[in-house]
């Protein structure tokens, strides 16, 4: 069965700064822990295709891949998905934002399947990624609010 994240943070900024900030590709390296580079290949309209690379994992091992990000503004949301699935046969990914009473609620859903041949199952892909997405939103959340001076 594919694997299905579905996380959420308010970050106590005003909605526009927080699509502003999150939506800043060539920024991801300062924003999340995670990556290491970002190259964007091609921008057209609000539909960017750009590689991501990570830092090397606890075996030394560094991922990248190729991704496709198209921001909505007037929905406050972005659909992204890999073009270079790498070890998965699909990884899809939406952001929401939405105004709330505190500041800003961002929230990443997240569908894939793992391949066959991957290092590990949807199972356990799916306990990575709500770790790693509760870690890197909370480091967000952080960065986000010392900018609106509310951190």
């Amino acid at each position: 069965m594919p694997g299905h994240t579905d996380n959420e943070i308010v970050i106590a900024a005003p909605v526009d700064l927080v699509w502003e900030i999150t939506n800043d590709l060539e920024n991801w390296p300062k924003l999340f822990s995670e990556y290491a580079s970002v190259e964007v290949l091609d921008r057209e309209g609000d539909l960017t295709t750009f590689r991501l690379t990570m830092h090397p994992d606890e075996n030394g091992t560094v991922w990248s891949w190729v991704s496709e990000r198209e921001t909505d503004r007037p929905s406050l949301a972005v659909r992204a998905r890999r073009v270079e699935p790498g070890p998965f046969e699909f990884m899809n990914i939406r952001w929401e934002y939405a105004e709330v009473p505190d500041g800003t609620r961002m929230r990443w859903i997240q569908d894939f399947a793992m391949k066959p041949s991957a290092p590990v199952d949807d199972i356990a892909m799916t306990n990575h990624i709500n770790r790693n997405s509760r870690t890197q939103m909370e480091l967000i959340r952080d960065k986000v609010e010392k900018q609106a001076g509310r951190g």
